[in-house]
């Protein structure tokens, strides 16, 4: 399964035979709220699920950040809850850039289940090419699917400053967040030393859509990643950063990139970690 999908496909994969249909994921989810589930009831695609990022797409927050990666059992009881069945495809979709249904997208992936993928455009392109939106809450037959950890790489935070120094280490916040100019919600402000910042949303265009392999590949290719290249990303809690992940592979990349989960949340909670404040170099 391709990692991107796009509205004409996932709606026509919907009308097909109903044990083929995907599971859809509504994973909407803003830093400041409200919550994504006032959303979710406002209205969501026919069939939808609504997954919380909070307490379902990740763990308590604590010294591993403020959105840890989840146990591996109680993210088997939710995706089994929302009706996730083993080898069977699954859609997500949020209503931004796209990075809140990357981490579902990462995470099943990171669990062993490959047959995902991010709806192009998510919940606004849907709606805005008039398809149908329904408020009607879906009960799914409960899924079969078993979390087996590792399908994606992972770093802590010494592999994080090591990958900067070896190889490319990508923080995916916005730029001002990144120059320690705002710090809205971590200990304290800046980037990890040596990190190059790649926002999330310079990996969709002006409506949100994922932006193309050649584009793509060029963005990544201005920050140093070449065939080849160890490439890390970070951002505030390890949500956003799963989007550098994904566009990365949708760029033709040789390898998946680690994400560091615990990210900016994590390592400037910890006084002995560096902190550097300014542009990156160059």
């Amino acid at each position: 399964m391709q990692p991107v999908i796009t509205t004409a496909e996932l709606a026509a994969s919907l009308e097909a035979d109903p044990s083929q249909r995907p599971v859809l994921l509504d994973v909407r989810w803003r830093l400041t709220g409200p919550p994504g589930i006032e959303s979710y009831r406002s209205g969501h695609l026919p069939g939808a699920v609504f997954v919380d990022l909070d307490t379902e797409l990740a763990g308590p927050p604590g010294a591993a950040g403020r959105h840890p990666l989840p146990e591996p059992a109680a993210l088997q009881r939710s995706l089994r809850a929302a009706g996730v069945r083993t080898a069977h495809p699954v859609v997500a979709y949020d209503d931004g850039d796209s990075s809140v249904a990357a981490r579902a997208w990462w995470l099943l992936r990171w669990a062993g289940h490959d047959e995902v993928a991010v709806l192009d455009g998510g919940f606004a392109a849907w709606q805005a090419e008039g398809r149908p939106v329904t408020t009607a809450r879906p009960r799914p037959e409960p899924g079969d699917i078993e979390v087996h950890p590792g399908g994606m790489p992972v770093l802590d935070a010494d592999a994080a400053a090591a990958i900067a120094v070896d190889g490319v280490l990508l923080d995916a916040r916005a730029p001002r967040r990144y120059t320690g100019e705002t710090e809205p919600v971590d200990p304290r402000p800046g980037h990890i030393p040596g990190a190059l910042n790649a926002p999330s949303t310079s990996h969709v265009d002006s409506g949100g859509r994922w932006r193309d392999r050649a584009e793509l590949a060029e963005h990544f290719a201005t920050l140093g990643v070449t065939a080849g290249t160890p490439v890390g990303a970070y951002c505030g809690s390890g949500v956003t950063a799963s989007s550098v992940v994904l566009a990365l592979e949708l760029a033709g990349h040789d390898r998946p990139a680690a994400l560091y989960a615990g990210s900016w949340s994590q390592w400037s909670a910890d006084p002995a970690r560096p902190a550097v404040t300014g542009p990156q170099p160059g």
